[in-house]
């Protein structure tokens, strides 16, 4: 709690946020969202038969592939693609939008400084990196100076992240920043308008909240995204309640 900036200690209060009713899935997520679907060009999209490759891929080929994708022109410039990292079996994924120059490095999301501030985000609700938690980014290859990945990018990046959520089945999905949220949800909203509310992605229950880089450069956000955090933890509650896991 004090490395988020939040001390003295703030204690959560039950039932201080409800879960708010999923308002639909991601073709009505708009809607609700205020916001309006986006429509990448038609060369941009992933071709038919590639998807359909990849879906049938189960984790071991689905990272190989990633390491030598050539789908878009981020990997002429990586180092090793940085596909993800995490309990294979998990109820809790994070998607962050793309790695950076130390990911690229080390081949591993979020470890530096925005990483270590999500392992202390994990930490304040009682989770771990590597248990119960998986990380993932919209895209697998660095893009240059740490810019947001383009649109052509992200789609062309899309079966991947596609993949290892259906191979994961994650009870809940955290979109950290605007980045993910938008190519998640297909959606052009504000964060601010994503915020607090339950969306869906493709049946998943997913929630918006910022991305640690952002919070590094605004910590007086923190406090909302203790928020975020708080209302993350009562959904799983509630998820957990209406479907609890296999014996």
């Amino acid at each position: 709690m004090k490395e988020l900036g939040l001390s003295p200690v703030w204690v959560r209060r039950h039932g201080s946020q409800p879960i708010v009713p999923a308002q639909a899935d991601v073709g009505m997520a708009a809607q609700a969202g205020g916001g309006k679907p986006l429509s990448p060009s038609a060369d941009s999209r992933p071709t038919a038969d590639r998807a359909a490759q990849l879906h049938a891929m189960d984790w071991m080929e689905l990272k190989s592939s990633a390491s030598a994708c050539t789908a878009c022109v981020l990997h002429n410039a990586r180092k090793q693609a940085v596909f993800g990292v995490g309990d294979e079996k998990a109820e809790w994924l994070f998607v962050g939008e793309g790695p950076g120059a130390e990911e690229d490095e080390r081949g591993e999301p979020f470890v530096g400084q925005a990483g270590k501030l999500l392992d202390n985000m994990l930490a304040a609700i009682a989770l771990q990196r590597g248990k119960n938690v998986y990380i993932a980014n919209v895209v697998k290859c660095r893009p240059p100076g740490n810019r947001n990945p383009e649109p052509g990018e992200a789609h062309a990046c899309e079966p991947y992240l596609t993949r290892q959520i259906e191979l994961l089945r994650p009870r809940l999905i955290v979109a950290l920043g605007k980045v993910a949220a938008l190519n998640l949800l297909g959606i052009d909203a504000t964060l601010g308008s994503m915020r607090g509310r339950l969306h869906h992605y493709r049946g998943t229950p997913l929630i918006v909240t910022y991305h640690p880089a952002y919070l590094l450069r605004t910590p007086a956000d923190k406090a909302k995204s203790w928020e975020d955090l708080c209302f993350a933890v009562d959904t799983m509650n509630a998820l957990k309640q209406q479907q609890p896991a296999p014996n």
